[in-house]
């Protein structure tokens, strides 16, 4: 084990036989083989024992346990045979969820594996982090999770937050200078330790060591903790059943002191009375329902390119009522163009679109060869050197590497005839201060080959200009006509693109490093360069879908304000008023709030900003989504109620600082995420409003029978099975409902609203006296009609399933008709289940060895009508109630 601290950069790089220019890739690939990928050994999952046995730790199959101990006790075997089964199914259902749920997870965190830029043969690309090996130099900038463990090699202001390994909260300022070798972890300056973050500056380092053997590989525990499908919703439904749990034991023990000491039941009856109405009323299958529907939510948005790192996000989304989004990437295409160059005296016009380096220059409507005109090679070599993007492929397969802003200026370059490769070599960079939100702009310190000295310098025109004292033009340079610049600036911004200055300054004769004092003053502005970056086709439609929603769009962008005008213009954005982050400091606080509940665009804007327009909303009872890319970012996104990363851009930081993540980059993806937000609200309200009625209605015909005097018209083994075959079939289709027509046309439910409000109280107290009516009223009939009791309680137990067949119909529209083609037969999962429904319930009735299990037998077609025309009766009676609500104009959504 080298001590890699205590080396030097040139024995560490000799060491692991590298260069700075990097690894071949012929030499990465045999250390791929060698090391193996760049990935911690996953934490080590619990047994499938383990994991089966962790499924009867609840209160639900506690009070099951009891029930067979007790009947076993009794020597009711049969009872205690059944209920064991139902507890082992129940348990089953469980393990085999979990597995899936954790399966589920380890996919979304492969979705999110960081990426890492590395220099290969020469060239600096972007590839997976678990392709890493040894002897790679990677680059690192500010946002980035350090991939490996690395020695720093070159740095510029680089300070990285090494507290998941040291507890230290200050980030470490690094440089490459080796230190002793006894010295401890945390002042280490100049290594960079795998999954750490670059909080400031650049630099480079090499791969030291990969995967398990890096730091945080030893440290086992960060990684021991597993992620479980768990949200507030479900835990309040979990401590909802253990309160139902407890009134029913209640009410179950005082029906069977009634049947005992009143009705004169044998106390074996009416313990298994009090058995079955325990099972009856407690809804078990609930928790697990709801679980269920949040994880096919999430593998839903996980198709529509949406990922959720923390499952409470499912339920915020649809609540969200106004949504911040960046502008670059997420509203427009990110394909971003030159359109235009401006110097002192010409104004070029570009062709193309993207990044296909195809496209002619024009000056003054005509074409010309850009390598005849000396402003144009002078702004293309600019666009170059002060750059960190590269461009490769060839026809139509162009990929860029690097920020899109800076590909796009590389685009430029090649159309103008300008090699960037030999561009670099000619000139090649010594120093550069990074672009940083603090100081808007990059510098790059360059040499010619005869060690003459000069700088680039590209960023925010007003800053650019702020610092320039002469501009350049064909005769030289002169000094700068500050207005005249500035009325390009707005004209630019105007016609809805970005403008970009780009200067330079000669400097002293083999000057090696560069400081901000090097640029604060003394500038020659060289030009402006035009960049557009149209708008999304599918965020201009999502714009309007969300305002057809009630939700308010907000666009937040650090561009020109014309420039964000104009983009908001044409993205559909209503209120296109800008307010710019200049015009935000001068606002005190109240000016500033009125400034947001008015406003929907936000240019020059910082983070600093965001985060205050957030916690401006927020006091005013909003939920907000949050997008956001950069390390700076995170404050924002995670005070948001939904911080929303971008999957293609974003840092790191901002991924770990959010809820979401856009695989995408694309607007378009948010609002179809709130729409499966709100869906999954839908379906978790249906499930509660399914299952409550046919639990509550279960346990209250066994009441009605102790009180009556009557037999039980349903046994608890009975009830087990309906309990058990309703569930895993009739309830868990509706997780798979899609999403109601007019889900995008209500407003955002309320965060404050109750899960069970009044009219979902109303139709579940109104469904379970139409299923107790029918269900016990058919028991009634058939024992006055001097059937036997197994027939009577055969009847009783179809009667109810078939209540719920048809009331899973009425289910899938809580407020509309479902009388229609989509209604019947638009959840296949629905049709599906009912067919196997009707199955197991023909096999319930007439197979022999489930008669003698159940105590059941065969009916005749007479009686199959009369149980069909009973039960079909929720149908139409839930129809007629809809359609009273409708007429008298009620809103279910939010009744009064």
């Amino acid at each position: 084990m080298t001590d890699w601290h205590s080396t030097s950069t040139e024995d560490a790089l000799q060491k692991l036989s590298s260069h700075t220019n990097g690894l071949d890739q012929d030499e990465a690939d045999k250390r791929l083989v060698e090391y193996g990928p760049n990935k911690l050994t996953p934490a080590k999952r619990r047994s499938a024992i383990e994991l089966f046995l962790s499924q009867f730790n609840n209160v639900l199959i506690h009070v099951l346990i009891g029930a067979v101990i007790v009947t076993a006790l009794l020597q009711h075997w049969l009872d205690s045979a059944v209920i064991t089964g139902v507890i082992i199914i129940n348990a089953l259902i469980g393990f085999i969820q979990e597995g899936k749920a954790e399966s589920a997870l380890e996919a979304i965190r492969s979705l999110l594996s960081p990426q890492a830029s590395v220099w290969r043969s020469g060239k600096n690309i972007t590839i997976p982090a678990e392709q890493l090996v040894p002897g790679d130099i990677v680059v690192l900038q500010s946002g980035d999770r350090v991939p490996a463990d690395l020695r720093v090699l070159r740095q510029h202001n680089l300070r990285i937050d090494e507290s998941i390994l040291t507890g230290e909260s200050e980030s470490i300022e690094k440089n490459i200078m080796p230190v002793e070798e006894d010295t401890v972890l945390a002042d280490r300056t100049c290594m960079a330790y795998s999954g750490t973050l670059v909080t400031y500056g650049t630099g480079t380092g090499m791969v030291i060591t990969t995967g398990d053997s890096t730091e945080i590989g030893r440290i086992s525990t960060l990684l021991s903790t597993v992620e479980h499908l768990s949200t507030p919703l479900v835990r309040q439904m979990a401590v909802f059943a253990r309160w139902l749990t407890v009134v029913i034991l209640i009410i179950a023990a005082a029906t069977f002191l009634f049947g005992v000491l009143i009705r004169n039941y044998s106390m074996t009856e009416m313990f298994l009375a009090a058995v079955g109405l325990a099972v009856a009323a407690i809804p078990e299958g609930l928790p697990a329902i709801m679980t269920i529907t949040l994880a096919i939510g999430v593998q839903r948005m996980v198709k529509r390119n949406a990922i959720i790192r923390r499952l409470p996000a499912v339920e915020t989304l649809g609540s969200v009522t106004v949504i911040c989004s960046d502008k670059t990437g997420t509203l427009t295409k990110n394909e971003m163009t030159v359109k235009h160059l401006v110097s002192a005296t010409q104004l070029f016009d570009i062709s193309g679109v993207g990044y296909s380096p195809h496209g002619g220059i024009t000056l003054d409507g005509n074409s010309i060869e850009p390598l005849d005109n000396e402003t144009l090679m002078t702004l293309g070599r600019a666009a170059i050197l002060c750059n960190d993007a590269n461009l490769d492929g060839i026809d139509e397969e162009w990929k860029i590497h690097g920020d899109p802003t800076e590909a796009a200026l590389i685009v430029l370059a090649r159309k103008i005839g300008l090699d960037p490769d030999w561009e670099r070599k000619q000139f090649p960079r010594m120093d550069v201060i990074p672009f940083e939100a603090e100081h808007r702009f990059m510098a790059t310190l360059h040499h010619d080959h005869l060690s003459h000295a000069f700088i680039y310098i590209k960023g925010a025109p007003e800053q650019i200009l702020k610092m320039c004292r002469y501009e350049k033009n064909n005769s030289g340079t002169q000094e700068i006509d500050k207005e005249f610049w500035h009325k390009k600036i707005i004209q630019i911004a105007e016609s809805g693109e970005r403008p970009l200055a780009v200067a330079y300054r000669p400097m002293l004769q083999g000057m090696s490093e560069l400081n901000f004092n090097d640029v604060k003053d003394e500038l020659i502005l060289l030009g402006l360069f035009g960049i557009t970056d149209p708008p999304r086709e599918e965020a201009i439609s999502a714009i309007q879908r969300c305002q057809k929603a009630g939700i308010r769009v907000m666009m937040i962008t650090g561009d020109h304000a014309s420039t964000a005008q104009a983009i908001s213009q044409q993205l559909g954005i209503v209120n296109s008023k800008v307010v710019t982050g200049a015009e935000i400091d001068e606002m005190d606080q109240d000016q500033f709030v009125d400034a947001v509940l008015k406003t929907d665009v936000f240019a020059r804007s910082n983070p600093e900003h965001k985060l205050r327009l957030v916690e401006a909303l927020q006091e005013h009872n909003h939920v907000i989504a949050m997008t956001g890319d950069g390390v700076n970012d995170a404050p924002a996104l995670k005070r948001a109620d939904i911080g929303i990363a971008m999957g293609m851009k974003g840092t790191e930081a901002a991924k770990e600082a959010s809820e979401m993540v856009l695989t995408d980059d694309n607007f378009a993806s948010i609002i179809n995420a709130v729409e499966e937000g709100r869906t999954v609200y839908d379906n978790l309200q249906k499930s509660i409003l399914y299952i409550l009625p046919t639990s509550v209605g279960e346990a209250a015909m066994i009441i009605a029978a102790v009180l009556m005097g009557y037999l039980l018209p349903i046994t608890p083994v009975q009830i087990l099975w309906v309990n058990m075959v309703t569930t895993v079939t009739l309830a868990l289709s509706l997780s798979f409902e899609p999403a109601e027509k007019d889900v995008m046309s209500r407003p955002p439910r309320s965060p404050s609203a109750p899960l069970l409000n009044r009219f979902l109280v109303w139709r579940i107290i109104y469904v379970f006296s139409i299923m107790l009516a029918g269900s016990f009223g058919l028991f009634l009939v058939m024992i006055q009609g001097g059937h036997d009791i197994e027939l009577a309680r055969t009847v009783t137990v179809n009667t109810l399933v078939m209540f719920e067949v048809f009331y899973l119909w009425n289910i899938r529209y809580l407020y509309t008709s479902v009388f229609s083609i989509e209604g019947i037969f638009g959840n296949r999962f629905i049709i599906i289940a009912i067919i196997l429904v009707i199955l197991l319930q023909l096999g319930f009735t007439y197979i022999p060895f489930m008669q003698l299990l159940f105590k059941t037998t065969a009916l005749d077609m007479n009686t199959w009508l009369l149980i069909i025309a009973t039960s079909s009766s929720v149908l139409f009676l839930v129809e007629l109630e809809k359609w009273l609500l409708r007429k008298t104009g009620l809103n279910v959504q939010n009744p009064s």
